[in-house]
């Protein structure tokens, strides 16, 4: 049976008025343990991000190499995120939740005692496969815990606020922790885990698995095949040369295996994606909206760790101290984005996170020159960044997730959760390539620029996908 003769459950519910849900403490529990992972998860990026240059001196990897620390994690999550959303729907969420979740701690621990740069990288691989299933199932538990309407958006927002506090965490305790050795940002996730996982245990309730449906595995194989040869072959197209044959052959099997993909989608009985949620231009936006997020917010951030580390010479607690106060606007901004999203709708609240974005890089090229000042440039452009993200994750997420069917709230949240991480990791392996390229005379930023100007662009488009929506709505009923 082919996915025409299927009748899959209505991708979208007919609208009805949002009814106030109580918050009970087993409620309150769940909500906790969520939070946990997602603090986990930030934790674990901005230290190892931190941690990047210390990586590179003592295990000997180049530029290239360091990005795959950070690409290997990411790749791993994003292929298979689609596969884990599904996955949670049908064998049940806390199942999934709990596995995954075990998977995840041992991983940090291996990666911890390695000491080997490709076996580093392996590990981070197999953390972001274990991430790409509990991402997904904690998002599905929050919007089939709490009911679509305030309780939801109020739910997203303390989510959120945990997501930016493990950021900001992670840049002060991986500075700090950096001072002692680079192992102890991959060692100290693990109690943390340890922690969720029992505390997980005892307060998410069971959930039955759904009655029928399949796994799609020659759809998460093309998918997370094609992701990593794209992104190979764009990081190590600048060696080789663009016209090189492996580069042109890599170029083309990379294409094949997405358009597999997408025919596989069309094809199979129970696809990760059902291709007519895509049809739904408000989720298109979503998914689209948080590349322009996260692929921007991340390469900016390397970009940083790099230049203030490697050509500075700041020590790690510096540098992660200069990148803090991003962290913490969002932190201190998102409790109020539920509101927020309740009174003006996320509509303008993603637009307003795509304008924060794109004045702090433009305001960081119009005043950094080749030795941006930290007061002037880097602290106010990390302001407007940190509250982009305040604005525009709460909001991206609920708008991904709005109106969806439960029984396809683990594709809704799959679905956005893989275009952020698979969208950051092309947008991260165009500026290595860029920067890459470049050349470092002392204390110049030269070479960087122009992965600044890949990542405003991104901004801009970005803004202007969830622009032009609202101007044509605006042109047709101007009250």
């Amino acid at each position: 049976m082919t996915l025409t003769d299927a009748s899959p459950p209505s991708a979208v519910r007919a609208p009805s008025a949002p009814v106030e849900q109580a918050w009970t403490p087993r409620s309150w529990g769940v909500l906790a343990v969520l939070c946990v992972v997602l603090f986990l998860d930030a934790l674990d990026v901005s230290m190892v991000g931190v941690a990047l240059p210390s990586i590179g001196a003592e295990l000997g990897l180049s530029t290239t190499s360091l990005q795959w620390i950070v690409n290997g994690y990411v790749l791993g999550y994003g292929g298979l995120l689609l596969l884990g959303g599904r996955t949670a729907d049908l064998l049940g969420r806390r199942r999934v939740f709990l596995a995954a979740l075990a998977v995840f701690a041992v991983a940090s621990l291996v990666g911890g005692l390695v000491d080997n740069g490709a076996l580093l990288i392996a590990t981070r691989f197999i953390k972001g496969l274990a991430a790409a299933f509990t991402a997904p199932t904690a998002l599905s538990i929050l919007t089939t815990t709490f009911h679509e309407g305030p309780a939801r958006n109020r739910a997203l927002a303390v989510f959120s606020v945990f997501g930016a506090s493990g950021y900001s965490s992670g840049l002060i305790l991986g500075g700090l922790l950096t001072g002692f050795g680079w192992r102890w940002t991959f060692l100290t996730p693990v109690p943390i885990a340890v922690i969720a996982l029992v505390a997980g245990a005892a307060l998410i309730p069971r959930d039955k698995p759904a009655a029928g449906g399949g796994h799609d595995i020659a759809g998460a194989v093309t998918l997370t095949g094609g992701m990593l040869l794209a992104v190979y072959t764009v990081v190590s197209a600048p060696d080789r040369g663009w016209l090189d044959p492996v580069t042109l052959g890599s170029s083309v099997l990379a294409a094949g295996l997405l358009a597999g993909f997408f025919v596989t989608e069309s094809k199979v009985r129970h696809p990760l994606i059902r291709l007519g949620i895509l049809r739904i231009g408000s989720i298109v936006r979503a998914n689209l909206s948080i590349v322009a997020l996260f692929g921007s917010y991340l390469s900016f951030q390397f970009m940083m760790t790099l230049y203030l580390q490697d050509v500075l010479d700041w020590s790690p607690l510096k540098m992660a101290m200069a990148l803090l106060p991003g962290g913490l606007v969002v932190a201190f901004g998102s409790p109020f984005v539920g509101r927020l999203i309740d009174r003006y709708g996320t509509a303008r609240l993603i637009t307003s996170s795509m304008t924060s974005l794109t004045l702090g890089y433009g305001w960081f090229l119009a005043t950094a020159g080749n030795s941006p000042h930290y007061a002037f440039t880097i602290l106010p452009t990390m302001m407007l960044l940190g509250g982009g993200f305040a604005f525009g994750f709460s909001s991206i997420m609920s708008q991904a997730t709005d109106g969806i069917d439960d029984s396809e709230q683990g594709l809704a949240s799959g679905l956005v959760n893989t275009s952020g991480q698979v969208g950051a990791a092309l947008v991260l392996a165009l500026v290595t390539a860029l920067v890459a390229t470049g050349t470092t005379a002392g204390e110049d930023f030269a070479e960087f620029h122009a992965g600044v100007n890949l990542v405003s662009a991104v901004a801009v488009v970005g803004l202007i996908l969830n622009l032009l929506p609202l101007l044509r709505r605006r042109q047709s009923n101007p009250t």
